[in-house]
């Protein structure tokens, strides 16, 4: 058990400091009247109720952005081990991007990518 004292100090003082921030913050936090205050959206006032529904055609975009999301995801640890794993990294790589690439392309030739 000895040997769990020192975490358990580090527990205890991150428990504590996060104890004093939150009483910090609301005893030095300004108190507001909601009701009497609009909505904010950019100093105009909301055209529609915040939890509308988007029209359709957002959601392919949307897909097409995850795809390139993900691309990033996968090709910034890439560039770190390119050098040590050598030309099987490259044709990995050269691969995964031409999947993307197929699916892009599906997407634009379904239209996708329209806005008319």
């Amino acid at each position: 058990m000895v040997e769990f004292v020192p975490v358990l100090a580090v527990l205890a003082v991150a428990v504590a400091l996060v104890l004093v921030g939150y009483a910090a913050s609301s005893l030095l936090a300004v108190q507001h009247m909601h009701n009497d205050v609009p909505t904010f959206s950019g100093g105009l006032a909301p055209t529609e109720h915040a939890v509308s529904r988007f029209h359709v055609r957002w959601y392919p975009v949307t897909m097409v952005f995850l795809a390139f999301d993900m691309e990033m995801l996968f090709m910034y640890p890439w560039t770190l081990v390119v050098s040590r794993v050598g030309v099987a990294s490259v044709i990995e790589m050269f691969l995964f991007l031409g999947i993307l690439l197929a699916g892009v392309l599906y997407a634009w030739r379904e239209g996708a990518l329209r806005w008319t």
